[in-house]
């Protein structure tokens, strides 16, 4: 019984950490297209964009990192961007690691 408990609590452990994003790079992301259409504050000050369908992502305490509403209405509504989402051991996170627009990189957390 005890090793049946030691082996869920480190199976725990291990999903929690996997979804942990920590210094994401580039190779490490799905690169994906989308056009935006709707940018809202999330909570913790996350800034979060809205496709034409119905996913979301979001850059992690944009508002804490000097990212600005109104300045990202009017670079970033009704564009097609190029998104940088880190992968996880389950899938793809939602986690904006990179955010360009025409070639101009408007967010990003490369190193």
């Amino acid at each position: 019984m005890k090793n049946l408990k030691s082996f869920y609590i480190l199976s725990i452990f291990f999903l929690f950490s996997s979804c942990i994003i920590n210094n994401p790079q580039a190779e490490d992301c799905v690169v994906q297209t989308v056009k935006i259409i709707k940018i809202t504050e999330g909570t913790s000050n996350d800034i979060v964009f809205h496709d034409n369908g119905t996913d979301f992502y979001y850059i992690n305490r944009g508002l804490e990192r000097g990212l600005n509403l109104n300045t990202l209405n009017t670079k970033v509504l009704n564009k097609t961007v190029t998104l940088h989402l880190p992968k996880l051991f389950l899938g793809t996170s939602e986690h904006i690691a990179q955010l360009v627009v025409e070639n101009d990189t408007i967010f990003t957390e490369f190193k």
